[in-house]
């Protein structure tokens, strides 16, 4: 059986593999006649120096152990037999500073056997599996799977062949290299991601409405007084309440830890989870779900027996043990309350143009403002006694939560509508969903709608009457969403609401701001050298929130709209278009590591072109070259800067002409 701990094992060692992409081992096989119908099947397995592959054997621990190699044959028609198990060398056994304990494992290089009988005369392939995990000396990365296409014809059968990779596809895959030139003069930039201290931000005030919940809020003077008032030495219990604060922020931050395993794997796994229509539409479910429980028509808890077991831990264990057990009490009580909150962190992270490390960033001041409190009012008391105390404001702030939650849940159905090109929910009825909503919050703050645990309203408070004013103030500023003149472009929310180009009022057309935009590179490309254009190259993605912010804030300034429509030609590349190519199209990319990715989709060719030919994979990211692949400027991504943006195209266009001398 795989072991469950193998992902928490990979966790443990992946916060050092933020974007980098490693791809230490190689796999090949072939097949060996031995006598009428009795084949030998070699697996070898070639890894770089200082990587290590484990035993089939499988460590029998209750702690973290390593991913045990595992092959798999697949033989539903009882075609042959296997004869014995599979076989592996002596290998290495000796103390693994990773795990902390005797293993056996392979360095370089291992072949793994498996002798098997062929039961009907006309079997020509067995198919197998391996699942392995990898790891050095420092970290792991997760578990994989190669899948093998065994030809029992004898002779070496190359890994290609193995994957059912055809010459056809290898031809395909090569038309993908643009080949592009200039990198000496345009070094390759290291994009990151610019909006940590953004993220880390949000997440801090989403954080403190957390606080205003009727599920935490309670909990800060009764934890509190707990460590300062329940113990005879204070300054160990004020120690305690500070430790109790930090396990809080460390087990919100280890939330993230899976993502950045997953953004190792795959540099374009991120953008798969967040651009995949089921998830877009089980996350707009799940939204919806937690806005009515927001409401108070239902409570979402976790298992009761979960919160109960953590409980129980901390009161039998006591000590730092004890406070750590308590903080994860904490999170699964509130859960109720927090749950959508994170949430929606977690979906506005995990964007095509966010990632594992935003994610982190988010998480980590999520949890920040949650621990604050609880740190602060341990080292003064006396505070405690100026909290307003729990009532009725509190029900307020979770239905207020509740239109907040709803509203966001139609975003993640615009990614799914998007992508999937179903014209459902274009931008004029999305922005005009947010209208009845903001209505809604707005009816509800001057009391004219009333929900379950809401008090009868004697008198509306300043704070109730001020939000009602500012919800009133952003309907009023939607409205003109709604419209097809020059003020439908809502640039303080550029990102949520679909792209101006997808609209009611004309045919859908890929290009912003009625720019003349290609969807095909090839087709683009041509475009330049009949009229002798430079082209700038727009990785782009339907679900791209910072796409939207770039063409709907910087790319609307005129000098740069001017520039894009009269001296470029723009070629957008879709890279979470889940349109199928045509069957003809589709083939098998041979990666360099010898895996291997289907190329079925839009989407899934210019995702592979950029990181290909650019070996990157965020959006937006723009690319400034002549039709003879000769590179204009350096590449770049997001830049709110308008005047910076546009000394960038403009150096582009100098080039060109330098170029063209």
């Amino acid at each position: 059986m795989r072991n469950i701990l193998v992902l928490a094992t990979t966790l443990l060692f992946s916060t050092t593999l933020f974007s980098q992409i490693f791809e230490p081992i190689k796999w090949k096989s072939s097949v060996k006649e031995e006598s009428e119908n009795v084949y030998t099947l070699y697996f070898e397995a070639t890894l770089e120096k200082g990587w290590h592959i484990y035993s089939q054997q499988e460590v029998e621990t209750d702690e973290i152990a390593p991913t045990a190699t595992e092959f798999t044959f697949y033989n539903e028609d009882k075609a042959y037999e296997l004869v014995g198990q599979t076989t592996e060398p002596e290998g290495i056994q000796k103390f693994d500073k990773v795990f902390e304990m005797d293993i056996k494992y392979f360095e370089d290089n291992v072949v793994f056997t498996q002798k098997v009988k062929r039961l009907n005369s006309s079997l020509e392939t067995i198919k197998a599996e391996v699942f392995f995990g990898v790891c050095d000396d420092e970290k792991c990365l997760a578990p994989d799977i190669v899948e093998f296409n065994l030809k029992l014809s004898g002779g070496n059968v190359n890994q290609t062949a193995d994957l059912g990779v055809t010459p056809e596809d290898i031809n395909k895959s090569k038309t993908l290299n643009a080949g592009i030139k200039g990198w000496d003069e345009f070094p390759k930039e290291d994009v990151k991601d610019q909006s940590y201290l953004k993220i880390f931000v949000l997440g801090f005030l989403g954080g403190l409405i957390a606080l205003l919940t009727p599920c935490v809020f309670p909990m800060i003077p009764l934890t509190v007084s707990f460590f300062t008032k329940g113990v005879k030495d204070r300054k160990k219990g004020m120690m305690n309440a500070i430790l109790y604060g930090f396990f809080i922020f460390v087990i919100y931050l280890l939330l993230s830890l899976p993502f950045h395993l997953l953004d190792s794997l795959d540099p374009e796994i991120l953008n798969n989870i967040s651009t995949n229509v089921t998830l877009n539409i089980i996350f707009f479910v799940v939204f919806i779900v937690f806005a009515i429980s927001f409401f108070g028509y239902f409570e979402i808890t976790l298992p009761a027996s979960w919160s109960n077991k953590m409980d129980s831990k901390a009161t039998s264990v006591g000590g730092i043990l004890g406070v750590f057990f308590m903080a994860l009490t904490l999170a699964l009580v509130s859960f109720s309350c927090t749950g959508p909150i994170l949430g929606s962190l977690l979906g506005g992270s995990l964007s095509s143009d966010g990632g594992a490390m935003q994610l982190s960033f988010g998480m980590g001041g999520f949890g920040l403002a949650l621990a604050l409190p609880f740190g602060l009012f341990a080292l003064f008391p006396n505070w405690l006694n100026n909290l307003p105390k729990s009532g009725g404001w509190l029900n307020t702030v979770k239905v207020v939560l509740g239109f907040i939650e709803l509203a966001l849940a139609f975003k993640f159905l615009s990614n799914a509508d998007l992508v999937e090109h179903w014209g459902v929910l274009k931008r004029e009825i999305f922005i005009g969903i947010w209208i009845v909503i903001g209505i809604g919050l707005t009816l509800y703050l001057f009391g004219k709608i009333r929900f379950p645990h809401d008090s009868p309203i004697k008198k509306l408070g300043k704070v109730r009457i001020t939000t009602g004013v500012l919800t009133l103030a952003f309907v009023i500023y939607l409205i003109p969403g709604l419209t097809n003149t020059a003020y439908a472009n809502l640039k303080l929310l550029s990102g949520f609401p679909p792209p101006l180009f997808y609209s009611i009022y004309e045919k859908e057309t890929h290009g912003p701001l009625g720019l003349n935009a290609y969807t095909d590179f090839e087709k683009g490309v041509k475009a330049a050298k009949k009229e002798n254009k430079p082209i700038m190259i727009d990785f782009t993605g339907w679900a791209c929130v910072n796409c939207r912010k770039m063409e709907e804030q910087v790319w609307s300034n005129p000098d740069i709209t001017k520039i894009l429509k009269n001296d470029y030609i723009l070629i957008s590349l879709y890279v979470d278009d889940r349109e199928k190519l045509k069957e003809e199209d589709q083939f098998k990319f041979l990666k360099s590591s010898g895996t291997i990715k289907s190329i079925k989709t839009v989407g899934d060719k210019w995702a592979t072109f950029q990181t290909l030919n650019f070996e990157n994979n965020s959006q937006p990211y723009y690319v400034l070259i002549d039709s003879e692949m000769n590179l204009l400027n350096t590449t770049t991504a997001y830049t709110p800067n308008e005047n910076e943006y546009l000394k960038w195209l403009k150096k582009g266009l100098k080039n060109f002409t330098k170029k063209q001398l």
